[in-house]
């Protein structure tokens, strides 16, 4: 790539197919040096796999650690970016910024350490190796390079915080941030996968924000916290803030709707949030919710034709929101959710 070309904000001109292709829709992406003008170059440490590709590679590579690495290299080589075929997303990187572009405006400088908060799936990624795999963190050790855009956002590493954890959190900055902007005073709010990371940080957001008119309810698997043998009920025991929690099955939609028709005495939810890292939980969701209110999707397992089709199928009038994972400030908010929220912050750690 020529040091002489101007760089689009939005990263087009590192498409190598279809020519003119943003990135998410690109089929191959060129990582190759040096930055152009607006750009940054990243070496990279280590990808955060979102959950729905990670689910997907570990159970396609039988849990095995030197299959998986495999699984995510081949396709970094195919695609020139970690866009899992299957699941479409990707997850966040860490890295260095090695060389800053000379019409960058911009505070960052080469040698600040950044997670990028724009998915994998739209960042020109190169791997020159792939080494441990952290089942917990959904972590993967690389060393590599990748290209930041114009207006590809990204957060510099917290000082102050465990990197693991930073690094954990600012990938799904996105769903409490949207969860600040749709959680009001007195509203009903159903989150599915309240276990997760994401979940977590939902129950928090929303918890905080529904007040004591309000009721949260969190619906987990009858399944253990992942790598550990406590469930995922006995965890969330631990949530310090008014909140129902039950086991249920977020693929059965027809149970679910019983379920929380009951819980909610037939009024059902104002907000859904589905955060689980399995297909099929369209519909579970849709259902939950009363006539008129809301339903977001963060999870990157969600189909949005199954959404959309489903809801009509059963004549639900509900707003369904894609799960946009930007929200301007959102890397920053949910760093100050667990650095003012021990409590949150353990419950955390206790994943890793």
């Amino acid at each position: 790539m020529t040091t002489t070309m101007t760089a689009n904000p939005f990263g087009t001109h590192r498409v190598v197919r279809p020519h003119g292709a943003l990135p998410y829709s690109g089929e191959k992406l060129d990582a190759s040096l040096p930055a152009l003008d607006t750009e940054l170059a990243i070496e990279v440490e280590a990808l955060n796999i979102d959950s729905a590709s990670f689910v997907q590679l570990t159970e396609a590579s039988g849990r095995d650690a030197g299959k998986l690495a495999a699984m995510v290299k081949e396709i970094v080589a195919d695609r020139g970016k970690m866009h899992n075929p299957v699941t479409g997303s990707g997850g966040v990187l860490i890295g260095r910024v090695i060389e800053r572009g000379s019409k960058r405006t911009d505070d960052v400088k080469v040698g600040d350490r950044i997670v990028t908060l724009i998915s994998l799936t739209t960042t020109p990624l190169q791997l020159d190796s792939v080494g441990e795999v952290d089942w917990s963190s959904h972590q993967v050790q690389v060393k590599g390079q990748a290209i930041l855009f114009e207006r590809s956002p990204y957060a510099k590493i917290p000082s102050d915080l465990p990197e693991k954890l930073a690094m954990s959190v600012l990938d799904v900055c996105g769903a409490p941030a949207q969860t600040a902007r749709l959680a009001k005073p007195g509203m009903r709010v159903v989150i599915l996968g309240a276990a997760g990371r994401s979940g977590l940080l939902c129950s928090w957001v929303a918890a905080s924000q529904v007040g004591p008119e309000g009721q949260v309810i969190g619906i987990v698997p009858k399944l253990p916290i992942p790598g550990k043998t406590i469930s995922q009920l006995e965890f969330m025991q631990g949530f310090p803030l008014p909140m129902t929690v039950v086991e249920g099955n977020a693929t059965d939609p027809v149970a679910t709707y019983e379920q929380v028709g009951q819980l909610t005495n037939g009024r059902y939810a104002d907000l859904v949030i589905n955060c689980v890292n399995v297909p099929n939980a369209e519909m579970a969701s849709i259902l939950a919710c009363r006539t008129g209110g809301k339903v977001y999707f963060f999870s990157m397992a969600t189909s949005f034709a199954a959404a959309a089709l489903g809801a009509e199928s059963v004549g639900q009038d509900v707003d369904l929101l894609i799960g946009n994972g930007y929200v301007k400030g959102n890397g920053e908010m949910s760093l100050d959710l667990i650095r003012k929220n021990l409590a949150l912050r353990e419950l955390l750690e206790a994943l890793e």
